[in-house]
């Protein structure tokens, strides 16, 4: 299908590109950018007048509840909840039920995303089977499957030498491996240690429970070589490891979720269970450490965190109550929200959630030919057409994810997703 989107502000944040023009598409790659090639008939025109023409994003951690939870018809509604939010690829981490450590499970994932025609979904693979932390997985048949790393989730590995033999096999063969820096023993509070936490009787995760496993995670990396993906880096004494080990030549990046960007541990409120939070919500002075990284590439990629809590799950009490919040129809709003605070420009926000997270799904060989979070003639046509200036208010019950449940409920954002093509398919029209 040809398609053309007209006179739109076109920004590709991997090129610098920034100029108002018209976007042609074909067989679902992009044909032109500026002006329409000669000849070219469109069987859709998208007017984009006033509207922002983007790489779509690219979102590193979406729970998107399948395998586990297919009766319910979970992965097409968090799939139609990413489109939405102008979100055309997702990476799944491995903490399914069952955890993904098997090919067949990773295949069959991929299979019913690709039959919905929704966000492209990159599946992690457990790093150790059923994430117990004894037994590596076969990674080689993973990726064969289409895994495009290998992580623990939120289950943190007890045994360092389990750690190192998949950190010196990963190495030797490529396998990307993503990390959430957790000390084993320390992680297992509910809120963020410090005064808050001790005032409302909340068991305590200190900042150590981070810089611990970063340490940890930094010897392995410079005995082995391994690339490593840190996944939602949130504390400002963890900012600054990971500021070290870049400026030290290691093939280390990282993320950061909207939520740690944007709330406090002050925002826990009068145990507001919309809160609870993996990591937990830090204090004032590590949200201004996560604003600045991210705006200086410290910090590689912002993340949505999306994980669809269902309404008995969040109406415990705040430490019994499960973690987690819906973040994918957010996420480019909350991008420009922090820009819009930090006084970077919209180009600067787009690029933490298309081109920046797409340099880290690089470097995985099943991702890295896909070409995405770029706007280039010959690219897979992946775009986000948004308005900028539209203002809109955050009601958890017209959101498309089955999770209703967000920490920003009831706020006034700015952004708002017009359309969504995914390979030059249109797969959301507002």
């Amino acid at each position: 299908m040809n398609i053309l989107i007209q006179s739109g502000r076109i920004i590709d944040p991997a090129s610098g590109l920034d100029q108002v023009g018209d976007l042609a598409i074909a067989d679902g790659k992009v044909l032109s950018i500026g002006s329409s090639p000669s000849g070219f008939a469109p069987d859709t025109t998208l007017q984009a007048q006033g509207l922002v023409v983007s790489p779509g994003l690219v979102d590193l951690s979406v729970r998107l509840g399948e395998p586990g939870h297919e009766h319910e018809g979970k992965l097409a509604t968090e799939l139609a909840a990413a489109v939405a939010g102008g979100v055309t690829t997702v990476v799944c981490p491995p903490d399914t039920d069952p955890v993904l450590d098997e090919p067949g499970l990773v295949e069959m994932l991929r299979y019913r995303a690709e039959r919905l025609k929704l966000s492209r979904v990159f599946p992690l693979g457990a790093l150790t089977r059923s994430l117990k932390g004894e037994v590596l997985t076969e990674m080689l048949e993973l990726t064969q499957a289409g895994c495009v790393g290998f992580g623990q989730a939120e289950v943190a590995l007890s045994n360092t030498q389990v750690l190192q033999r998949a950190l010196q096999y990963a190495s030797t063969f490529g396998y990307p491996v993503w990390l959430r820096p957790q000390e084993f023993h320390l992680g297992k509070g509910v809120a963020a240690s410090g005064p808050l936490a001790t005032r409302m009787g909340l068991s305590g995760i200190p900042v150590a429970a981070e810089t611990i496993a970063l340490h940890t995670i930094f010897e392995l990396m410079r005995s082995t070589g391994a690339p490593v993906h840190l996944c939602r880096i949130s504390s400002a004494a963890g900012v600054a490891l990971v500021r070290q080990a870049k400026q030290e030549g290691l093939p280390v990046t990282c993320d950061v979720s909207v939520n740690s960007l944007h709330l406090t541990d002050v925002d826990i409120g009068y145990f507001d269970s919309r809160m609870r939070l993996t990591p937990p919500l830090r204090q004032q002075r590590d949200r201004d450490a996560l604003r600045a990284a991210l705006a200086d590439g410290t910090i590689d990629a912002l993340v949505s965190d999306h994980t669809a809590v269902g309404e008995d799950e969040k109406a415990l009490p705040f430490a019994e109550s499960e973690p987690g919040a819906t973040g994918l129809e957010l996420l480019l709003s909350l991008a420009l929200k922090w820009a819009q605070d930090s006084g970077l420009s919209i180009a600067q926000a787009l690029a933490t959630v298309s081109a920046r997270p797409a340099q880290v799904l690089a470097k995985s060989k099943v991702a890295a030919a896909a070409g995405l979070g770029q706007l280039r003639v010959g690219a897979v046509a992946d775009v986000c057409v948004f308005d900028p200036q539209a203002e809109w208010r955050v009601e958890p019950s017209a959101l498309r994810s089955q999770g209703k449940h967000t920490p920003f409920g009831g706020y006034e954002l700015q952004g708002r997703v017009r359309a969504t093509l995914v390979a030059g398919h249109v797969a959301y029209q507002a």
